[in-house]
Formats: structure tokens, C-alpha cells, sequence
């Protein structure tokens, strides 16, 4: 299939595959499976995010996801927290490794003395000399006995990029606080093999990607994963018959799964209030067809940190923060009286959730 996709029908799309069009009654780990993990490195911010997909979302079935080690909390894109499920967190993180430990070369530098593998290995060795987890406090304490002259922080910063370290609960549970805290990924939810692995793992992630987040440029697919060259992966899995081309309407070259439909560009969309860092605003490469560039400007903020983010017509509106008092909603587009009162069910829904 090859043809011309508009503005529209583009937003319509995502927002049907990311089940921001209409909630569904399905588990958690479904939804979490087809947004191919959420973001998490706001340890709230996945249960907004399946709060605005799935009906009638509790967050208690998630911390019971969390808790019996069905989903992990680990670096992954980017060495950002995600929340996924362990099995597909085990080959996606084996797959990025090379991509985490080069984000971390500026941490390496600053090494004087061991060499990063004997770094990583005695981290490996403090987190899972025990049962117990480590806080990162622990861990850092720990590897200042063994190097008391090295930057501990640049120490750290390594064992989080060398090894498949999960952030246990209590962080990351529904309104529960705590510091990191880790065990290594097969100490957590036990040994195993990644299944899937080399040329077709990219493929699988790229699979993935395209079933929640296509129509996609190989800008958004790359920005997403933080893999490089991958622009002939996706030609190949053209010329095989797995992707098809469309021309989005800046005129860039999109691919997608052959056979998935495209959404109907006359769909209505609700407001939705979406999560801090959701991927739906945060793949930046394809943000246009969510976002205008001055509107999203005015969301970033000078920490890093993250608001939690108003589409309204299915596009960024507005912005929202949960506090004492509820949830506080900041237009910045105007809205009609009607999308104000829908915003208002929405932050009365996310109230609600305790």
C-alpha cells in the first residue's frame, strides 16, 4: 500500500492505536504490551496512562502486576525508566545494551582508575550479594569502599548502564514513595534467555513500535528506541512485504505494518488528560502530528521535569498536575465552554483514583 496520509487522519491514528479515541475494557498488561512499555520515570505516571486507556482502570491490578513481578521498572530507551513487561524487558534490554553503555561514555571518562567491566561486575556483585534489594544510597556506599578516590556518581551512573537492573517496589506502587532500589533482572523474575535476539530483535521492536505508534518516520522509530541506522532495516522489511510506505503530509516518507488500517480522519476524539512523559508527546521526531511546535514549547520546563499533558480534538491543549486539592488543569489554546466542562470530567476522573 503506498498513497498520501493527511495531518489528521495521521492524529486519528495514533490516538485510535494508543486507545485515546475510546477506552478499552481490557488488563493492564495488554494495553502496557501494545504502548510497548510506558513511562515511568515519574514512578506515577503509568497508572495515568492506562487511567486514559483502559475503562474503569484500577491501579491496584498494576501494583499487583508490579508486585508479583509480572511488569519490571528498568532502564531502557535512552537509559529512561520504563515500565514493561519483564519477559519482553528482558531481550529489549539485552537488545539496547550498546546504546546505554555509549550514553554512558561521558560517566567513563571520568574513570581514573578501573576500567568499566570491573566497575559494572562489582556492582553486580553488591546487588546481588543478598535477598535483598539495594538502594541506590547502598550501592553507592559500596562501590566508594572499593575506589574511595573515583567520582561515585560516575561509578553508579555505570552499573545502571552495564547491567539489567529493575527498581523494586514500594517505588513505582500506586501514591507510594521511596528511593530506588534495585536487584538484577534475573535475581527479580528469575534466569532466562532473551527471546528474541541480534537482526531480529530490531526487527521485533520495530514491529512493535509501528502496531502502537505507526504511521512512523525512521526519525520517530530511531528517536523512540535511541537505535541508529536503521533506515535499511525498514526498507528491507518493505521490500519484504511486511511494511508499506506512505507520504505523511510534510511529505517525509512514513512506514507501517502491511494490513493495519488507518483511522477515519472525521473521527471525534474526546479530551483526554494523557501522563507526564507520555510517548504520545514525547516521541519527538512525529510530534507535529500531536503537537504544535510554539504550544509544546510552553510545557518544557527548566528542570527536566514533566507535566501531565490535555489533548483536546486530539491535540495538545493544555497542561495538568495532580496536587492536594485534585488536579490543577492550565489552558494553552482557548477552549470552548464545552472542552472546559470535558477537562473538568477527566481531572475529576484522575481525582478519583485515590
Amino acid at each position: 500500500m503506498t498513497g498520501a496520509i493527511s495531518l489528521r487522519q495521521w492524529n486519528r491514528t495514533l490516538l485510535e492505536r494508543q486507545h485515546l479515541i475510546e477506552r478499552v475494557d481490557e488488563d493492564a498488561v495488554e494495553v502496557v504490551d501494545r504502548c510497548v512499555g510506558l513511562q515511568s520515570q515519574d514512578p506515577q505516571a503509568a497508572f495515568y496512562a492506562l487511567a486514559s486507556r483502559i475503562e474503569d482502570f484500577d491501579p491496584a491490578e498494576l501494583d499487583s502486576l508490579i508486585q508479583d513481578r509480572s511488569m519490571v521498572r528498568m532502564a531502557l530507551q535512552w537509559g529512561t525508566v520504563f515500565l514493561m513487561d519483564a519477559l519482553d524487558a528482558r531481550w529489549i534490554r539485552a537488545l539496547l545494551s550498546p546504546t546505554l553503555i555509549s550514553g554512558a561514555r561521558h560517566h567513563v571518562r571520568r574513570l581514573n582508575g578501573p576500567a568499566p567491566d570491573e566497575v559494572a561486575a562489582v556492582g553486580a556483585r553488591i546487588i546481588g550479594g543478598g535477598p535483598e534489594p539495594v538502594t541506590a544510597a547502598r550501592l553507592r556506599t559500596a562501590l566508594s569502599e572499593t575506589w574511595p578516590a573515583e567520582p561515585v556518581d560516575a561509578m553508579a551512573a555505570v552499573v545502571r548502564a552495564w547491567m539489567p537492573l529493575v527498581q523494586t517496589p514500594p517505588r513505582g506502587l500506586w501514591r507510594r514513595s521511596g528511593g530506588p532500589a534495585f536487584r538484577l533482572l534475573d535475581d527479580w523474575i528469575g534466569p532466562g534467555e532473551p527471546a528474541v535476539a541480534g537482526d531480529e530483535a530490531i526487527r521485533d521492536l520495530i514491529r512493535l513500535y509501528l502496531r502502537g505508534f505507526g504511521p512512523s518516520t525512521v526519525a520517530a522509530v530511531q528517536t523512540w528506541s535511541g537505535l541508529r541506522g536503521l533506515r535499511p532495516v525498514l526498507e528491507q522489511m518493505t521490500d519484504d512485504w511486511e511494511l508499506v510506505r506512505l507520504t505523511g503530509p510534510d511529505g517525509r516518507t512514513l512506514y507501517d505494518l502491511d494490513g493495519l488500517a488507518l483511522a477515519d480522519p472525521e473521527t471525534a476524539v474526546p479530551i483526554r488528560l494523557v501522563a507526564p512523559f507520555d510517548n504520545v508527546i514525547f516521541t519527538a521526531a512525529d510530534r507535529a502530528r500531536v503537537a504544535d511546535p510554539d504550544v509544546y514549547a510552553r510545557t518544557v520546563t527548566p528542570n527536566g521535569q514533566s507535566p501531565g499533558f490535555i489533548l483536546a480534538d486530539g491535540r495538545l491543549a493544555g497542561t495538568w498536575r495532580r496536587t492536594a486539592a485534585g488536579v490543577e488543569l492550565t489552558e494553552l489554546v482557548d477552549l470552548r465552554p464545552a472542552q472546559r466542562r470535558e477537562c473538568e470530567r477527566e481531572a475529576r476522573r484522575l481525582a478519583e483514583l485515590g
